[in-house]
């Protein structure tokens, strides 16, 4: 079993930057994809960014393309999300999300991932 935490949200002004970070608990991390998601109020939960076991793949959703980046430290236990040239509509309730699976398919799914964090607000004011 996995637990995740993450940490590093906050208010931010249009432009600026916030990492995200999302520790993970357990000895396999390494053999898990891992997935940022986002829920603003009112929406439905939405992918951000996934990046599979081995770090050697990543996707993103097309809003974010060139501002964010993912990347995991395996040795850590420890995946983040690079948040840069933020806008308001980037305003959401940011979750990490784990599941076991070692291809190299990055996962972009929320119904793939069984492990999820308590979630961090990120919110950025115009």
């Amino acid at each position: 079993q996995v637990q995740l935490v993450e940490s590093g949200g906050g208010l931010v002004q249009a432009g600026d930057s916030l990492r995200l970070s999302c520790a993970a608990s357990g000895r396999t991390f390494s053999s898990y994809a891992m997935g940022w998601f986002r829920q603003a109020p009112g929406k439905e939960r939405e992918f951000v960014a996934a990046i599979n076991w081995r770090g050697a793949g990543t996707t993103y959703v097309d809003s974010v393309k060139g501002r964010f980046t993912i990347s995991r430290d395996n040795a850590k236990n420890m995946v983040y999300l690079q948040m840069n040239s933020l806008k308001p509509e980037d305003t959401a309730v940011y979750y990490c999300a784990a599941d076991w699976f070692k291809g190299d398919v990055v996962r972009t799914r929320g119904t793939f991932y069984g492990y999820w964090g308590q979630g961090t607000q990120v919110t950025v004011s115009s």
